[in-house]
């Protein structure tokens, strides 16, 4: 009688993929139990009402049916470190990219910045006041935005104009495509104008909502839009207020999307400490 045995193997990146999702699990599992023991031996009142507190206390409800299992808290906490991180760095270094490139604009940017701020760090209540900034931060999220789709699973039947989708099947809303379709933007689709949205983005997209829609749209819109923009825009001001930007000619242009999009070779760009602060 022969026998043969069968053995699952496993390439090494797979296995270093599974041995960092375990740290990265165990380091959010570390983390969340410090803050129940804190909360259990009295040294605080709750779980606290941030972002990590609200998710504890999902994580604890009586009722079985809103609670939170481990496996959900842990990923909420991953996406939500992944979004606040991984893509406004990306965003940041489109953004110089573009600067480096068109100088005009890296010039009103900076006058903006130090006409608001001076020399003295970026104040959260002057932030709104960026307008060229936001300009250009929207146009680049136009043309790299950090996702080139939107996934999602159609609940019923629905019917848009004459195509019919059916229930239970997944879509993916091509994001690239339509911010980069010239019977939406017009023939100078592929060039950085952030002058676009000089108006807004209502009137930029000609009130169409879904032409232009970097983090998402409906009611799963991103809910740290904010946070991610207005950090982007401190970390810009504190650049502009310091550096200028040249391209490299070592840089080579190749996007390519690795959950974010991302540039494949890096960005290299020449940072000069401008006169007056050197």
């Amino acid at each position: 009688m022969v026998c043969f045995y069968s053995k699952l193997w496993k390439p090494a990146d797979l296995l270093e993929s599974e041995e960092l999702a375990k740290e990265i699990k165990d380091c959010v599992i570390k983390i969340v139990r410090k803050r129940e023991d804190k909360a259990v031996n009295g040294e605080v009142d709750s779980f606290d009402n941030n972002f990590l507190g609200l998710l504890i206390n999902a994580y604890h409800d009586s009722d079985e049916n809103n609670r939170l299992s481990l496996e959900d808290l842990v990923d909420e906490c991953k996406t939500f470190y992944w979004t606040g991180h991984d893509t406004v760095n990306a965003l940041l270094a489109w953004v110089l990219l573009l600067l480096a490139i068109h100088g005009d604009w890296q010039e009103k940017a900076r006058r903006e910045v130090i006409d608001i701020f001076g020399n003295q760090n970026p104040h959260p209540e002057s932030i709104a006041k960026l307008k060229t900034m936001t300009m250009i931060i929207y146009e680049t999220l136009r043309l790299y935005g950090a996702t080139n789709g939107l996934p999602r699973k159609v609940a019923r039947e629905v019917q848009v104009g004459k195509l019919v989708i059916p229930a239970n099947i997944d879509l993916l809303i091509a994001r690239a495509a339509l911010h980069h379709d010239p019977q939406l933007w017009g023939d100078d689709v592929h060039l950085f104008k952030p002058e676009r949205f000089a108006e807004g983005i209502a009137k930029a997209t000609n009130y169409n909502a879904a032409a232009f829609f970097p983090f998402g749209l409906g009611p799963r819109f991103c809910v740290g839009m904010t946070f991610a923009t207005i950090e982007t825009k401190i970390a810009l001001s504190m650049i502009l207020q310091r550096y200028t930007i040249t391209l490299s000619p070592s840089y080579v242009h190749s996007p390519i999307p690795i959950l974010t999009l991302h540039p494949e070779h890096g960005i290299q760009v020449i940072l000069e400490p401008l006169h007056n602060n050197a």
